[in-house]
């Protein structure tokens, strides 16, 4: 449809196009349904008293006051602002625009804190020992979501995150436990996550086999592989092969006494550290280098790539390996990073969440960091609300972190499209 459009003098131009509008109403009604989960929480258990947020910790070089707050006037508070927050969503889809990422921020930020003063009614609640949880549980997600940006910017739909973080753990304990050297590990973890890659991009790119099947059959190979061999060879010399020591906390000077951000991200091993380094480094080669932009391009229109030079396949191939290797240095988060032996199926399904976070990030390497955070601090919430004994039944705080798994991607993502050739084997000619 077109309609003429006037110029200055009055004459009429030459018709323009007008293109269609479309509303989604996924990210109000997903706030709205949780607005109203909200509220029948603190109707039909209200709780009174009050909850203290210890901000400081001991090593901190400025002491922050503890904040206390009163658990019903805080409660209903939050409230309103979900309300106002929620109808903010519903005002911008009625203008054919899309809910802004910071106002689906501040509703979790605020759901979050009411959630908190209502749990933890009558306790102190460890702010900075939350925080510095959710990182620690977040870095797998965040190396395994960067791996999986890189590889969907490709083209190729990488399911077998889960394998890779899975071969990484156990490659990193074998190879620290032999050596007793954790960097040692480190470099094998990466090595094993190419592995798995090489298979998946063989079978994908070389051999045109459904990528997603190929990436559950990894997924399904690599756990019985490794079950197999903890079973059969690791069990039996474990004071060899599987105790595996780990990688020391390294303070940064002066960086590490800031109150709150001080203990949550510069008192890290330095698998955190390369972490920070490789959310930066895949940022900015993805869209200011021509390595990001052939990236890219194959994964949006190969065919045009192919026309201007760009190998299509090859360029898909070397890209995965890369994305496996930051997936099997995520791994090792669940061993060496931590000190602890490898047991079966360890990474406990973090692959998909990982795969979720690049789904809630938009396939880019920072959104998917933030939403790899959200879903670590959900696992970190579970624990500490665990700890200081909340009224909340242990079987749902078990399912906590995958029901804001469900509802980021299911209900506050919105509308999000993945690259035009995601999951398309590109046959030449």
């Amino acid at each position: 449809m077109t309609t003429p459009v006037s110029t200055v003098d009055g004459a009429l131009a030459p018709e323009a196009p007008l293109k269609a509008e479309v509303r989604s109403w996924k990210a109000p009604i997903a706030l709205a349904v949780f607005t109203a989960l909200y509220a029948l929480l603190i109707v039909a258990a209200p709780r009174g008293g009050e909850t203290t947020f210890r901000i400081s910790t001991a090593a901190d070089a400025l002491q922050l006051p503890e904040w206390t707050v009163s658990v019903g006037t805080s409660t209903w508070i939050v409230f309103g602002l979900l309300v106002v927050l929620t109808l903010g969503a519903v005002a911008f889809v009625r203008q054919f625009r899309q809910t802004p990422l910071w106002l689906i921020a501040a509703f979790i930020v605020f759901a979050i804190f009411g959630f908190l003063a209502w749990a933890g009614a009558g306790k102190n609640i460890p702010v900075a020992g939350l925080l510095a949880g959710a990182v620690g549980l977040a870095i797998p997600l965040i190396y395994g979501a960067l791996g999986g940006v890189i590889g969907e910017r490709a083209g190729v739909v990488n399911i077998a995150i889960e394998g890779q973080l899975l071969a990484g753990a156990f490659t990193a304990a074998v190879v620290a436990s032999l050596t007793r050297q954790p960097i040692l590990g480190l470099l094998a973890a990466a090595v094993a996550g190419m592995l798995v890659a090489f298979i998946l991009a063989a079978f994908a790119i070389k051999y045109v086999v459904d990528q997603v099947i190929v990436g559950v059959v990894l997924n399904v190979l690599v756990a019985g592989l490794t079950s197999f061999l903890y079973s059969q060879v690791l069990q039996p010399n474990a004071a060899t092969l599987n105790s595996p020591p780990r990688f020391d906390r390294l303070p940064i000077p002066f960086l590490s006494e800031i109150p709150i951000l001080g203990p949550v991200l510069f008192r890290q091993t330095i698998i955190v550290y390369l972490m920070y380094i490789a959310v930066a480094l895949v940022w900015f080669g993805m869209f200011r280098t021509r390595w990001g932009l052939r990236l890219r391009a194959v994964g949006e229109h190969p065919q045009a790539a192919d026309t201007v030079g760009i190998k299509v396949n090859p360029t898909r191939f070397w890209n995965l390996l890369l994305a496996g290797a930051i997936a099997g240095i995520g791994g090792t988060v669940f061993t060496i990073g931590n000190g602890i032996a490898f047991n079966k199926e360890m990474t406990a399904g973090a692959g998909f969440i990982a795969l979720a976070a690049v789904i809630f990030g938009q396939w880019d390497p920072i959104k998917a960091t933030l939403a790899a955070l959200l879903f670590g601090f959900a696992s970190s919430l579970q624990n500490t609300l665990s700890v200081i004994g909340s009224p909340v039944p242990s079987e749902f705080m078990l399912m906590l972190p995958y029901l804001v798994t469900i509802f980021v991607v299911a209900g506050v993502v919105g509308k999000s499209r993945a690259p035009a050739a995601d999951g398309q084997p590109y046959i030449k000619g």
